[in-house]
């Protein structure tokens, strides 16, 4: 796929980025490159290799899950402007 200077400039406009007319045929050339270089990192042969979040191997360290901090409801509750029942009241604002 090759772009020329019509598209990017539509892709310009679309993207409200301002570009120069002189400037249209060297982002075409850079903006061809790049997915040049797209379309070759789909013909690489990726069977058998395992799908990865990380280029390094971590395992999450884990923690027990405590609770160390609350059981005083009374306390928090009295942030809000109006209460009933240990819950905040709020306005309906669905009908």
């Amino acid at each position: 796929m090759a772009l020329d200077k019509q598209t990017v400039a539509k892709v310009a406009h679309l993207a409200r980025i301002r570009v120069d007319e002189d400037e249209l045929e060297t982002l075409a050339g850079e903006l061809n490159g790049i997915i040049h270089w797209v379309e070759q990192l789909g013909e690489v042969d990726t069977d058998g290799v395992e799908p990865m979040t990380s280029a390094v191997d971590l395992k999450l360290r884990l923690r027990e899950d405590a609770v160390t901090d609350g059981d005083y409801p009374d306390r928090v509750l009295k942030n809000g402007p109006s209460t009933e029942m240990h819950f905040y009241v709020v306005p309906k604002v669905v009908e």
